[in-house]
């Protein structure tokens, strides 16, 4: 079972379960879970392999759904789901295979497709810290060749005390085709879709819109403004109020 963070209590109104995006933890969601559970209870997860939930030895977007699908059932479906970036494939391909567990689905910054991208240069990052030398993050930054914004990303998921990151990069490597691509999937979601896309990033273009049509026919593409691909972090009051509307729509 997945590590979750719940915010708010059950109320009326569905929950919302949200899915943070590779390298990342359901922390990463705290401000805007926080905000938004004065009108429904919010759980945030930890993806397998990462931050408290237990290691596993495959990350595909099959094995995210069944995880999803697992909390789901703890919690009692249907419920609205939103998924950023890697968790926002996994929240598609959840709304795929299995539409009964989920009312409305909201995806931060990311398609149902292939990307040609790697996040090789995290991996090898983080995999170069020297452990045993560090007493600090600052300590930790001084050794990955990343730039600042990245490093303080990263960084959340160093475990000082343990000295140990709480990501299972050797998994996440070798899956890594699997992360950046998209498999083959059939099926649609016909329910309520909104497609969240910062408009300085690349990784909605228009020219995803016929994959995203195809597998989402009710799908609304809607960009936020002055953000990059991490929009929530970026242009938190934007994406809460985006998010807000469409579910309380």
């Amino acid at each position: 079972m997945l590590n979750t963070i719940t915010h708010g209590v059950p109320t009326d109104t569905r929950p919302l379960l949200i899915v943070h995006g590779l390298f990342g933890s359901a922390r990463n969601w705290g401000v805007i879970a926080k905000r938004l559970s004065d009108t429904r209870q919010v759980i945030a997860v930890d993806m397998r392999n990462h931050g408290d939930s237990p290691w596993m030895d495959s990350h595909t977007y099959r094995d995210m759904a069944d995880d999803l699908a697992t909390v789901i059932a703890d919690i009692g479906a249907p419920v609205d789901v939103m998924g950023h970036s890697m968790g926002g494939k996994a929240a598609m391909m959840l709304a795929l295979t299995r539409p009964e567990l989920v009312r409305r689905l909201i995806v931060a910054d990311i398609a149902p497709v292939a990307y040609s991208h790697t996040q090789d240069g995290p991996l090898a990052a983080m995999q170069g810290v020297d452990l045993s030398t560090i007493a600090s993050r600052k300590d930790a930054q001084a050794q990955m060749p990343v730039d600042a914004a990245t490093a303080t990303f990263l960084l959340q998921s160093l475990d000082l005390e343990h000295k140990c990151w709480k990501l299972n990069l050797d998994v996440l490597a070798h899956d890594m085709t699997a992360i950046v691509g998209w498999p083959d999937v059939t099926g649609q979601f016909t329910g309520p879709a909104r497609f969240l896309r910062g408009a300085n990033s690349t990784y909605v273009p228009d020219t995803a819109e016929p994959a995203i049509r195809a597998a989402f026919p009710a799908a609304v593409i809607e960009t936020v403004a002055d953000a990059g691909h991490w929009l929530h972090a970026e242009q938190p009051r934007a994406v809460e109020a985006a998010v807000r509307a469409f579910l309380d729509g």
